[in-house]
């Protein structure tokens, strides 16, 4: 059941993105799951590899790397489905920020332990 509620905050944060940043668009709330789905896998799955990989450039910035990384997976996950559009690198960098901080203050208030 836990894991049904973090997929609905981070698809609710998806949503609320477009409201934020005018350089990020969702068409539908299913297009919300699916997207939601998506970049939860490819945080699993993908996200530790490419942190592996360039572990010397991430020490080299003290760690700041990994949030080029999330912005270029949160761009790569937007250019493979059509109604989710984020507008450059840039856009999906501040993007992938304000995400995270959405859906960690939405679990923060609605998921209680």
């Amino acid at each position: 059941m836990r894991l049904l509620a973090t997929w609905l905050i981070n698809a609710i944060a998806l949503l609320a993105l477009p409201y934020l940043m005018h350089s990020v668009s969702i068409d539908s709330f299913a297009t919300a799951l699916v997207v939601a789905v998506v970049l939860g896998f490819v945080n699993t799955i993908l996200r530790p590899i490419l942190i592996l990989l360039t572990l010397p450039v991430t020490v080299l910035t003290l760690g700041l790397f990994v949030l080029v990384l999330n912005g270029l997976l949160f761009w790569m996950v937007a250019e493979l489905f059509t109604g989710f559009h984020v507008a450059g690198f840039w856009s999906a960098f501040f993007a992938a920020i304000l995400y995270s901080v959405i859906s960690w203050a939405l679990s923060t208030l609605l998921l209680k332990d």
